[in-house]
């Protein structure tokens, strides 16, 4: 398809990259500051212009689509919460004055479920007025990565406008309720591997089935913080791990390796910061089937100073909630079950330390755990001792 891709914050091009599966042209232009996330750009998408940090982006170069996963740093959970007083998720701002001088045919943008909550929702509130002003309609949607067969419990808003489309049409065109009451998504496998963060242990575990919990940047460049895995079915001293970094891409939707390029105390940063590729893949399989019928949606109108909802969208001059999972296909037929990615891909024992500080957190908590959790973690302690 003929489109000019206008990929700002591209990171390592999880975006792109799902357009391009999706049938799209390769973007004809990125723009992304980190030199690490640049190389791996450079690696993949050898025809694109490369550049550095969009402030010093002008104009928004006659794209006709134009990707923007912000920084998330001031509005996530773990991050500064400034919101987009902060300097670097403040940026969409830049991104945002551009659209008043520039109609690009589609914009996309992706970001953290807090930027719902935080500032009762003060961030997507300015976003989504800022769009209304230029004449944008738009709709967002929180999807679970899940929904796309990845065993990873990540969940991001994607925010779809369009002056010439309708983005409800695409972003609400398929729902597929696919969450279990236990938390597992339809077509895991239970009893077999069980994500969790080895950091907690006071307040929450990050418990995921057949799944590992979101994976996420670290907050210092040059430490990773992967999750670990307790699998169940492993052999002795080889029950508690966590995943290899060439795994950590498959589970984001990456070919294996695709940040090889880049250095290797950054590679786990990249990939906690990227966008899940199988979502960004069926939003432009939808952008393609963009003259199809809408579906009907179940709507209530949004009350201005109310909770932001997990999906919305602009019609007829209101905004309104809109009744709609996070899921908007069923991941059964082909689950990527988590010991699996990590059999194929790659694992490694947690270290002697990381598992008793865990463990010793989670027995002086008031958390709920199994017992048989408990037993694997006391083996492997004892196991992995010096």
């Amino acid at each position: 398809m003929g489109h000019s891709i206008l990929g700002l914050f591209a990171g390592i091009g999880g975006m792109e990259l799902g357009l391009q599966q999706a049938g799209i042209d390769e973007p004809s232009e990125l723009y992304e500051w980190w030199p690490s996330a640049r190389s791996v750009l450079a690696d993949h998408f050898e025809d694109a212009d490369l550049n550095g940090d969009v402030i010093g982006l002008r104009d928004l170069r006659d794209a006709s689509i134009v990707t923007a996963g912000f920084p998330c740093t001031d509005l996530s959970q773990a991050g500064r919460t400034s919101g987009l007083e902060g300097l670097a998720s403040g940026l969409i701002r830049h991104v945002l004055q551009l659209l008043r001088t520039s109609q690009p045919e589609w914009v996309l943008i992706e970001n953290v479920p807090n930027m719902l909550r935080l500032g009762r929702g003060a961030a997507i509130r300015e976003i989504t007025a800022s769009l209304e002003s230029a004449g944008y309609a738009w709709a967002y949607r929180t999807i679970d990565s899940r929904s796309f067969g990845l065993s990873q419990r990540r969940k991001r808003v994607y925010l779809l406008a369009s002056a010439v489309h309708d983005p409800a049409a695409v972003l609400f065109r398929e729902d597929a309720p696919s969450e279990e009451p236990d938390g597992a998504a339809s077509g895991a496998a239970r009893n077999s591997a069980y994500g969790f963060y080895w950091t907690e242990g006071n307040r929450g575990v990050g418990w995921a089935i057949d799944a590992v919990p979101t994976l996420k940047g670290s907050t210092t460049v040059s430490i990773p913080s992967p999750p670990a895995v307790w699998m169940c079915d492993n052999d002795p001293g080889m029950r508690i791990v966590r995943p290899s970094i060439e795994a950590a891409e498959v589970l984001q939707g990456f070919p294996a390796g695709w940040t090889a390029n880049a250095p290797t105390r950054d590679r786990w940063k990249l990939v906690g910061n990227a966008v899940s590729v199988p979502v960004a893949q069926w939003i432009g399989e939808g952008l393609l089937a963009a003259g199809d019928p809408a579906a009907a949606l179940d709507t209530t109108p949004h009350v201005d100073g109310s909770v932001w909802p997990k999906a919305a969208c602009h019609l007829g001059g209101q905004r309104w909630g809109v009744r709609v999972s996070e899921w908007p296909r069923s991941p059964a037929p082909d689950y990527q079950h988590l010991a699996d990615v990590l059999g194929t891909h790659g694992q490694e024992p947690l270290s002697h330390r990381a598992t008793k500080g865990f463990r010793d957190r989670l027995r002086r908590s008031n958390l709920r755990y199994s017992g048989d959790f408990m037993s694997a973690l006391d083996e492997h302690v004892a196991l992995s001792a010096p």
